[in-house]
């Protein structure tokens, strides 16, 4: 009898040092994936309530360019870095591309953006188009990027663009706010 009760004392201590490490170990698991874990961004939506679901990135949005001619447009949501605002209304913005930009304006000129987002990545929802852009737009956009009128007198002849149309646009609210 005293030989039954020892082995289920060990059996008992041993299976209660074994539940033990398994939760250290799942304790550790967890905080382990506390960190690695990304802290969600909150967004401030401009234009048309739109999520942050189905977005593509700037280098599959370049593909889908080459696959337009002019005339065509593809509906689409894409995450992209703006590289440029406009100065004087935030009435356009550049976003980076693979390898090049793409020029966006919004839907029926219903909003504008904040200057002072260059840098940061936004998410747009809207019309992927190319387009012929005159000579006169591209001065006037120029003019309104704070180009020197040198450089605004380099301009002379008509140029091809990425252009978007968006209908809404998430910008991530900065920490500081």
């Amino acid at each position: 009898m005293k030989k039954i009760i020892f082995v289920l004392a060990i059996t008992g201590v041993l299976f209660a040092c074994k539940n033990q490490e398994t939760t250290e170990i799942a304790n550790k698991e967890v905080a382990d994936m506390a960190v690695t874990e990304e802290i969600p961004l909150t967004y401030k939506s401009f234009g048309e309530e739109i999520t942050k679901d189905g977005a593509i990135d700037a280098e599959s949005l370049m593909e889908k360019y080459n696959t337009l001619a002019v005339g065509d447009t593809i509906d689409l949501k894409v995450v992209a870095k703006v590289n440029e605002v406009c100065q004087n209304k935030g009435c356009w913005m550049k976003v980076a591309l693979a390898d090049d930009e793409a020029m966006v304006k919004f839907k029926d000129y219903g909003f504008f953006m904040p200057k002072d987002i260059a840098g940061k990545e936004i998410i747009a929802e809207g019309k992927a188009y190319i387009a012929e852009l005159s000579v006169d737009a591209q001065r006037h956009y120029a003019e309104d990027g704070g180009a020197t009128p040198e450089e605004i007198a380099t301009i002379i002849e008509p140029k091809m663009t990425y252009s978007f149309l968006a209908h809404g646009v998430l910008i991530p609210e900065s920490e500081e706010q």
